[in-house]
């Protein structure tokens, strides 16, 4: 591609050759603005006019969500708390980094409120990811070691997971204050019918233990401090032999990037009739939904 040229006709009147490393790096930026993250760095290779437009602060800016800067402290913040000498290459990430470096940042998973949630944007199309441990929320008997108890695990973002073995009233309840960027979102809990194990490197689940989930269904709820609610309920069934399964509990739309959204979120069943178990809770996951070709602009 960058050896394709064209002929042109020279001052001397003389025909010449000119290819896409003669382009303006301006111009070539103006082009990638319509690029995702990873065409970017793709194309990046052709040439020194690529390589220098996929630098620009112009190109990532628009990449960026409107409240990067909130994103930014937020990881700047975890970052001296957590590593304090910097990354494995010795270079600790601060707020006046370029807009590429902030972007690809971002791109990487941040803890927030003493490790229990963490938040990443997403590096092919854009939008906010958060996940929300089960040591964020308060969960009926979850000291109780009869009826739950934590596992560890490598199948968690947070490398433990609570499990039901047996429970009567069940009520998992959660919440989270946040300045999103602007748009529309989603909100899902990630749950596992099955306790997970692993025989001879082959991944098996044990099901004896699970019961209850097919007499009523389970309810979820999320309501917003601006008043936005949703409700939703399933009956609880093994996914694809005993898999993770994301139950989606509704929608939320936020407006001001800067005005921080206090999101409440519940799942219950509580018909005493009949016991439970076998259950997993691993996180609850609110997803952003991209609209067009970037962040929607508060």
């Amino acid at each position: 591609m960058g050896a394709a040229g064209s002929s042109i006709l020279g001052a001397d009147g003389e025909w010449g050759e000119t290819s896409l490393g003669d382009m303006p790096e301006s111009c070539v930026a103006a082009v990638l603005l319509y690029l995702d993250p990873p065409e970017i760095c793709q194309v990046a290779r052709l040439n020194r006019a690529f390589r220098g437009a996929a630098s620009a602060d112009c190109v990532w800016a628009a990449k960026l969500p409107a409240n990067y800067r909130y994103l930014a402290a937020l990881a700047a913040a975890a970052d001296d708390e957590g590593r304090g000498d910097g990354d494995a290459n010795g270079k600790r990430f601060s707020l006046a980094a370029t807009k590429k470096e902030i972007y690809a940042r971002l791109c990487q998973s941040t803890l927030f409120d003493a490790g229990g949630k963490e938040f990443w944007i997403l590096k092919n199309k854009g939008g906010l990811c958060i996940s929300i441990s089960s040591k964020a929320m308060t969960i009926t008997g979850i000291d109780d070691r009869r009826h739950w108890s934590h596992l560890a695990t490598d199948e968690s973002r947070f490398h433990s997971v609570a499990y039901l073995q047996q429970i009567w009233w069940l009520e998992v309840d959660g919440e989270l204050e946040f300045c999103f960027p602007a748009g529309a979102y989603s909100l899902f809990f990630h749950l596992h019918l099955g306790r997970p194990y692993r025989r001879m490197g082959r991944r098996l689940c044990g099901t004896e233990h699970v019961h209850g989930w097919d007499v009523t269904p389970t309810q979820f709820q999320l309501t917003t401090s601006d008043e936005q609610q949703a409700t939703s309920e399933y009956y609880l069934h093994l996914h694809e032999q005993g898999g993770w399964k994301l139950y989606h509990v509704g929608d939320f739309v936020v407006s001001n990037s800067d005005e921080p959204i206090n999101l409440k979120f519940s799942m219950m069943q509580i018909d005493c009739t009949h016991t439970k178990g076998g259950l997993i809770q691993e996180a609850v996951a609110p997803h952003y939904h991209r609209s067009g070709s970037g962040w929607i602009s508060s």
